[in-house]
């Protein structure tokens, strides 16, 4: 791992200690996993924006994708970058923090305060690694409701998200409908494809194949499989745009320099792009929750858990939906929200569905889209009308 800044946050240190608020359970509030694992000893790291109205009638939660985490919209204290949706969530924005009250917390399994395989195994007092519990979206919500619960809020104005943050908004509506009073899942799915499946087996084999992964227990031997890491960082990332957005951004442009070297070097701008995204990602994120927050989208399926009818997932659910996908989305096209559309009319659920023109690819719901603005603004707008808001 390179070199950080002194006045940037140490990652492993993160990983127990939280730069942000951190809610701990102990036996009393075991944390019960899909895969039949109890944690009695686990934590929740999460940030606030905005303040909790008297009734406490305001709260919205944001639901961060695969490599996201708390700092929605406020400087990360390991990259002392911006928060990851400051397009979406601000003083007179969409998601509006002066009108609401914005929850986002890092996902279990995940690598920056909340309990995962790079946290401290209480029972051995060295990191989980490997016999950390495989995790699911539905312990990700579940973890969620625990932390909502201990903030003292019964209802959710909202639960929003893109991507896996998507997936956990309704997971969200399907097991707790009756505190969800909104949701807004943008470009995801209620089931990962083979497709995606098998794009996250690829990085995670390349993680695997890295020495320096030590099967898992690098940590405790010092090491960083930092290069496998970087690789499944590339691939993941050009499932996250378009060809066109990648033609119109690099197309076959030379990186500083005006002829090719005959090398492997990065002769082409896309190349340089590619290691700069696979090199920044390994000072931040964890190898290790790469692989079990990667496994957990795999696993999610809704309907799967409903008999296979998806439309059972939402049956008499009172909460609002508007469900948004793009139009160059590859990786959650827009066949996977109409399906989710389908399921909820089929539930006879209040719902609005919108497919946005751009060439930006998965990430346009993290990006500056004026027609998502308007569309989330909108749907929040008359939903905090119906609330009282």
């Amino acid at each position: 791992m390179s070199d950080l800044s002194p006045s940037l946050a140490d990652p492993l240190k993160e990983a127990n200690e939280p730069s942000s608020p951190v809610a701990r359970f102990g036996p009393e509030a075991p944390l019960l996993m899909d895969c039949g694992v109890v944690l009695d000893h686990w934590q929740i790291a999460y940030q606030t924006y905005g303040t909790l109205n008297a009734d406490k009638s305001n709260a919205v939660l944001v639901c961060h994708a695969l490599t996201g985490d708390q700092y929605v919209a406020s400087r990360n204290p390991i990259t002392g970058k911006g928060g990851w949706w400051t397009a979406m969530i601000g003083p007179g924005k969409p998601i509006d923090t002066d009108r609401f009250f914005v929850i986002c917390a890092n996902v279990v399994g995940g690598c920056t305060g909340t309990t995962g395989p790079a946290s401290t195994n209480p029972a051995t007092g060295k990191p989980w690694g490997l016999s950390f519990p495989v995790v699911t979206i539905r312990d990700m919500v579940r973890a969620q409701a625990a932390l909502i619960d201990s903030l003292g809020i019964e209802t959710l104005f909202c639960v929003a998200g893109g991507s896996m943050g998507g997936m956990q908004v309704l997971q969200w509506a399907a097991s707790y409908p009756g505190r969800v009073f909104s949701a807004l899942p943008l470009a995801t799915g209620a089931k990962h494809s083979a497709q995606n499946i098998a794009f996250h087996e690829v990085g995670r084999q390349a993680v695997m194949a890295d020495p320096d992964w030590r099967q898992g227990r690098y940590l405790e031997e010092g090491t960083r499989p930092s290069k496998g890491l970087s690789v499944a960082r590339m691939g993941a990332h050009i499932t996250y745009l378009s060809e066109q957005a990648l033609h119109r951004k690099f197309g076959r442009k030379l990186q500083d320099r005006e002829a090719p070297t005959f090398s492997f070097d990065a002769d082409f701008q896309v190349e340089s792009y590619l290691r700069h995204q696979g090199l920044s990602f390994v000072e931040r994120f964890d190898a290790n929750s790469y692989l079990y927050v990667t496994r957990a989208m795999d696993y999610f399926d809704l309907a799967a858990d409903h008999d296979g009818v998806l439309a059972r997932a939402f049956a008499g659910t009172k909460t609002r939906f508007c469900v948004a996908s793009f139009t160059s989305d590859w990786l959650f096209p827009t066949a996977d929200s109409r399906a989710i559309v389908h399921a909820l009319n089929a539930a006879g659920a209040s719902v609005s569905f919108v497919e946005l023109e751009s060439d930006k690819g998965h990430d346009a719901f993290l990006l500056e889209e004026p027609n998502l603005f308007a569309t989330t603004r909108g749907f929040i707008g008359a939903a905090a009308r119906a609330r009282g808001l």
